[in-house]
């Protein structure tokens, strides 16, 4: 299943969520503040190593880094990880 890390605050996260349910995409929603020290280094490890970025997403351990949203874009990335 879809793991959405991601922040109630971060505006690219409700829209990117909003998205995933109306287009019936599961996915598991995940807090990142709430997060263990391990998760939250793999994704800052997935975003360049610097800091987390959300909407950071993982589909079957492919990962797409935290983005600006975009549908067209998000579309496209959830594609490449193999989801409709």
């Amino acid at each position: 299943m879809l793991k959405v890390y991601a922040a109630k605050w971060c505006l690219h996260c409700t829209k990117t969520i909003e998205y995933l349910k109306n287009n019936k995409i599961e996915f598991e929603y995940f807090e990142i503040e709430k997060q263990s020290k391990n998760t939250i280094q793999k994704i800052i490890d997935v975003n360049g190593g610097d800091d987390w970025v959300v909407p950071t997403l993982e589909f079957n351990g492919k990962w797409r880094e935290g983005k600006l949203y975009n549908e067209k874009e998000l579309k496209t990335d959830l594609g490449q990880l193999g989801l409709k």
